[in-house]
């Protein structure tokens, strides 16, 4: 059988019978989700490897003790892991995370730029620098759904299984996000547009 047609479910069982082997294939298959979903919450990468490397210590020691049972859902039961350490992380620190750029990597790459024209180019970094801190504002739920929903390109479904709420919880947080937001842009006197 090839490795591509093995589930993760049958994955899970070969590890569990001593074939260390089939965990690393897991790994392989699942690391850039989980990565990337560490990494959008975490904004550092040395956090992001040590919250990664917790998050496999976790499924190991959970698999190997029998008390798992997440039969058919392996993905979200580890992307579930991966964000409660992330939670627990920024518990200890007693604050939460904050949207950062870094040299690598900008949340924003993803937007077209409207025109080549350098004065466009400005305004645009400049509403770019002003959503970064409308975001920042948000409280924690709602913007823990933006980043994921529209930076990590998680579907609603991926984003619930992943903070442990309904779908209809996290539709909920986005639309109080987007509403939040809108009240910000208000009272700050904002214009974000590019014409």
């Amino acid at each position: 059988m090839c490795k591509q047609q093995v589930t993760d479910n049958e994955l899970v069982a070969r590890f569990i019978k001593g074939e260390e082997s089939a965990l690393q294939s897991l790994i392989i298959r699942h690391e850039r989700k989980i990565y990337t979903s560490i990494y959008l919450l975490v904004k550092d990468r040395e956090l992001s490897d040590d919250i990664f490397q917790d998050t496999f210590i976790k499924v190991i020691n959970t698999l190997r003790s029998g008390n798992y049972n997440e039969e058919g859902k392996f993905l979200s039961w580890v992307l579930r892991i991966a964000h409660n350490l992330v939670i627990d992380h920024f518990r200890s620190l007693k604050k939460m995370p904050l949207v950062h750029d870094t040299e690598e990597y900008s949340i924003f790459d993803t937007l077209p730029l409207m025109d080549d024209n350098i004065e466009d180019k400005i305004i645009l970094e400049q509403i770019h620098k002003q959503i970064r801190v409308l975001i920042e504002e948000l409280p924690y739920d709602q913007r823990e759904v933006v980043i994921m929903r529209h930076f990590g390109n998680m579907s609603f479904k991926e984003i619930s299984e992943v903070t442990g709420v309904s779908i209809n919880t996290s539709l909920g947080r986005m639309r109080y996000a987007l509403i939040n937001l809108r009240k910000l842009i208000k009272e700050k006197d904002l214009y974000l547009n590019v014409s």
